[in-house]
């Protein structure tokens, strides 16, 4: 699946990320596009372990959709209180 695949390539990418940190006290400067990006893979990351959590505990569907649409509210929320950024307007 394709988040087997993925997941390869994002631990890398975590640690390259904390070698980085370790070794700098630098903010890494990603792009408005570098951001929407990690912002898409969190997303899909949560919504995996969200459905995961969902069939272990036969949460029914219409509670399904209702999380589902709480976690993206609660996401875009929580991204625009703290960076001032609209994830309602990252694809335009």
């Amino acid at each position: 699946m394709i988040g087997e695949k993925l997941s390869v390539v994002l631990e890398e990418i975590e640690t390259t990320l904390i070698g980085f940190e370790a070794d700098f006290s630098l903010k890494p400067n990603f792009t408005d596009n570098g951001f929407r990006a990690a912002t898409k893979i969190f997303m899909s990351a949560l919504m995996d372990k969200m459905f995961d959590l969902q069939d272990n505990e036969n949460i029914e569907f219409q509670d399904r959709l209702n999380m589902a649409q709480r976690a993206g509210e609660d996401i875009r929320k929580l991204i625009h209180t703290y960076t001032g950024v609209d994830t309602y307007k990252m694809y335009r």
